[in-house]
């Protein structure tokens, strides 16, 4: 199979970073997670935590906004090149979804992906399911987030 390099086995990359700032957690702990330790700084200090930290949920969805400003990028560059027939279609899911590190406020988080493996998709011509490995690590280098994707591409390959 020629596949465009991304969607090949091993090919790894670097989507994007984000710092979570105190006002974003709390904005984004109000709408969906509402527990105390991302709400309030001050009570957060007697968490488990020692202080205020982003949602697990915010964690990832920060991932997502990374992953799709990296396809775009890619479809943008294929099309400049003339190469045309890449669409990144629908997840088939996740699994193993880690948050092994909290992310605390002015914490910097520096996005990846990796792609695992290929094939051709049984039951849709000209598409791929792509499995790959998907985490976020903070600026000393601990993994904060971790998570097995799957999704279906479409590739002329």
């Amino acid at each position: 199979m020629n596949l465009p390099n991304f969607l090949q086995e091993g090919h790894f990359a670097e989507i994007g970073s984000h710092a979570f700032t105190a006002p974003e957690i709390i904005s984004f702990a109000c709408k969906y997670d509402t527990q105390y330790f991302h709400l309030d700084g001050e009570a957060a200090r007697t968490s488990m935590f020692g202080g205020l930290c982003a949602s697990g949920w915010h964690t990832t969805a920060m991932w997502m906004r990374k992953q799709r400003d990296y396809t775009a990028a890619i479809l943008a560059g294929l099309e400049a090149k003339r190469l045309a027939g890449v669409e990144f279609g629908p997840s088939g899911g996740f699994r193993d979804l880690k948050w092994p590190h909290p992310v605390f406020a002015g914490d910097v988080i520096s996005y990846t992906n990796k792609t695992v493996s290929c094939r051709p998709s049984a039951s849709r011509l000209g598409w791929h399911v792509v499995s790959g490995e998907m985490g976020g690590r903070n600026q000393h280098g601990q993994n904060v987030m971790q998570f097995v994707s799957i999704v279906l591409v479409r590739s002329p390959a």
